[in-house]
């Protein structure tokens, strides 16, 4: 049986470098998948800065959209799967034009795919609705949508923790 972890938390707030450290602890041969895209100055040097964060041994892929079958093309067994993040891919989905009842379909299909194929599964995503309702309909959209998607990961998942400045908090 797999083992699924979702890690959730704030902005910085240590979400990734926790990730990491659960993935080295396995002893498993580890597989991140990065869904970010150096759209801008800023985002480059955030990639550059997680890329840096990483074990060399580790293999990166990076996709943006078709998490599925990134995943698919991973081996099978006892290997680690760290996906870095949900909230980005959420974000991708939405800019490629993907309906709420699709993005919710991807991530149904993202979890069956991540228990048949790795012995312990890490999510990574952000916790963005603790904050003031945003201005715009596609900010608050992003916002339910996140939030949905969360929730449904969760229920999914063994174990969630959440990063409260930099400090692990189990909550399930």
């Amino acid at each position: 049986m797999s083992n699924l972890i979702l890690i959730t938390g704030g902005v910085r707030s240590g979400k990734s470098g926790y990730a990491q450290t659960i993935a080295a602890a396995s002893g498993a041969k580890v597989f991140y998948i990065a869904t970010a895209e150096a759209l801008d100055g800023d985002m480059y040097k955030r990639i550059a800065s997680h890329k840096k964060s990483r074990s060399k041994s580790w293999v990166t892929v990076e996709e943006p959209i078709h998490l599925v079958k990134a995943i698919d093309s991973l081996p099978s067994g006892d290997i680690t799967v760290l996906l870095d993040c949900l909230t980005l891919f959420i974000s991708n989905l939405i800019h490629k034009g993907l309906t709420d009842a699709q993005v919710y379909s991807e991530i149904k299909k993202i979890i069956r795919a991540l228990r048949k194929k790795a012995a312990l599964s890490i999510i990574v995503t952000n916790e963005v609705g603790s904050g003031i309702v945003p201005e715009n309909r596609l900010s608050r959209r992003f916002r339910d949508l996140q939030g949905r998607v969360n929730q449904m990961t969760a229920k999914e998942a063994d174990r969630v923790c959440l990063l409260v400045s930099g400090i692990p908090v189990q909550i399930k």
